[in-house]
């Protein structure tokens, strides 16, 4: 519904990032950025009842909001800012990494992201690539307060993390080695399935991803 504008990004990151114990939560900054300057930006800004005091976040990749999403799992701002909430879809093809382990972008934090492939065995490059899964699930049950109704993938609140139920931890990333990080480093992945692209950093992002007035 918003036309698209080009836009003026100053984005830094650290190039010796360190992993914190606690993550830190990505709500309305943007995630990381894509190797094409395009912003990484999980959370959409629409709640239940248009009430963000709530506490129930419509999920941008739901379906359950109409949000113009394009092929890339992308969509414009109503300032005409261009950015994703999933796969970037044609960047990977224009890179032509489908299939394969590809490097598409940094956190603000400064780890890589990958996606969605992986190595099948992190201890073992050699075994090749498989699909990354997330160990974020549905709840079980009804919504006990709020929209009601049964947890269906509406809300964020509708998943919960639920440890080793994937391969990936709470912030949708683990350590290991990468084609551009042999030696192993903490890395994330945009999956195909909630979070999609994270909710958590493992890191502190750097200063010039933090956002004012949202």
């Amino acid at each position: 519904p918003n036309a698209i504008r080009a836009q003026s990004y100053l984005y830094r990151v650290p190039l010796r990032p360190r992993a914190m114990s606690t993550p830190y939560p990505v709500a309305f900054i943007p995630f990381g950025v894509a190797l094409n300057g395009v912003p990484c930006d999980p959370s959409a800004a629409e709640f239940w009842q248009n009430n963000p005091r709530s506490g129930w976040q419509y999920e941008a990749l739901s379906g359950k909001v109409d949000l113009g999403m394009d092929y890339s799992h992308a969509h414009v701002q109503p300032d005409g800012a261009y950015h994703y909430h999933g796969i970037p879809q044609d960047l990977i093809e224009t890179r032509g990494g489908v299939g394969e382990m590809l490097l598409i972008g940094y956190a603000a934090d400064g780890f890589p992201i990958y996606g969605p492939y992986g190595y099948a065995d992190p201890d073992n490059p050699k075994k090749g690539f498989k699909l990354m899964r997330s160990s974020y699930r549905l709840r079980k049950g009804t919504r006990s307060s709020g929209p009601g109704g049964v947890y269906d993938g509406t809300f964020v609140q509708d998943y919960e993390f639920v440890a080793g139920s994937g391969d990936l931890d709470m912030c949708n990333g683990r350590y290991g080695p990468t084609p551009e990080h042999p030696e192993g480093i903490y890395h994330y992945f945009i999956t195909e399935e909630f979070p999609f692209v994270p909710r958590y950093l493992r890191g502190i992002p750097d200063p010039s991803f933090l956002r004012r007035g949202r």
